[in-house]
């Protein structure tokens, strides 16, 4: 039986929020979509701007604890997708055995890809710049957000998407994902890459994403190693956040696609 529900999980510097289009758009095709945000994140983005203290609290597991919690109430396995970090936790979930397939956009690395282009280094600079952001929350500025998330929207554009979807990040993560490959065992963000039982998954890469460029997702997707389904697809002139791009409909079509034909 084909899956019935999709999970949609977002990344850092934005909330649920960022999926209303996709949201709209999948439940109109008559999918159950679900959109949970990390712990805390239940309320609006103008909330969280006024308390950023949640963002400083959560962590990794506590992040998946949450995913899994959400997944596991469902009578069958969903679809995943999940944009930049959510891209992360995507690789993370169907590590440990749930879904029926999987989508990373713009996918944030698992542990052991070391990839750092230069426009991801000035993406992330405003977070990494300073030890002392590992116990914060930052925000980008507008230019910080232009240029990470919404390189190839107009002005116009970008600044209503900073004003709707931004909010600050988590510095410990960030910088946590940074030493992940130069600290002993294994981190928050490792899976295995040998996994021959995961759920087929399919990388998704926009060709002038600043944040997460394709080179990261070329690195990571090489890393698997299983027997298992594992493919990665790149769309032209699409920037970091590809879900609420214009024209984004028709990558929408093609990862639900290809997940209803892999879903296992």
């Amino acid at each position: 039986m084909a899956p019935d529900t999709i999970v949609l999980i977002h990344g850092f510097w934005v909330t649920p929020r960022s999926w209303e289009n996709w949201i709209t758009y999948y439940e109109a095709k008559g999918y159950r979509v679900l959109a949970p945000g990390y712990p805390g994140f239940e309320v609006e983005v103008e909330a969280l701007r006024a308390n950023p203290q949640v963002i400083v609290d959560v962590t990794v597991p506590a992040i998946i604890e949450k995913l899994e919690g959400t997944i596991r109430e469902l009578d069958t396995p969903p679809i995943i997708v999940g944009h930049s970090a959510g891209g992360a936790f995507t690789q993370i979930l169907l590590d440990r055995g749930y879904g029926a397939a999987g989508v990373a956009l713009n996918s944030a690395p698992t542990e052991g890809v070391r990839v750092v282009p230069l426009s991801q280094v000035k993406s992330t600079f405003p977070v990494l710049k300073s030890p002392a952001n590992r116990h914060k929350a930052v925000g980008l500025d507008f230019e910080g957000w232009k240029y990470a998330f919404t390189n190839t929207f107009t002005e116009e554009e970008a600044r209503v998407l900073y004003e709707r979807y931004h909010v600050p990040a988590n510095g410990g993560i960030l910088w946590g994902s940074v030493l992940a490959n130069f600290q002993p065992g294994h981190q928050d963000t490792w899976v295995d890459y040998h996994n021959d039982k995961r759920a087929p998954l399919l990388f998704v890469s926009g060709s002038e994403d600043h944040l997460m460029p394709p080179a990261v997702q070329r690195s990571n997707a090489k890393h698997y190693q299983s027997n298992t389904i594992t493919e990665i697809k790149e769309y032209e002139g699409y920037a970091h956040l590809l879900p609420a791009q214009k024209g984004s409909e028709r990558i929408a079509d093609d990862v639900l696609n290809w997940a209803v034909e892999h879903a296992r």
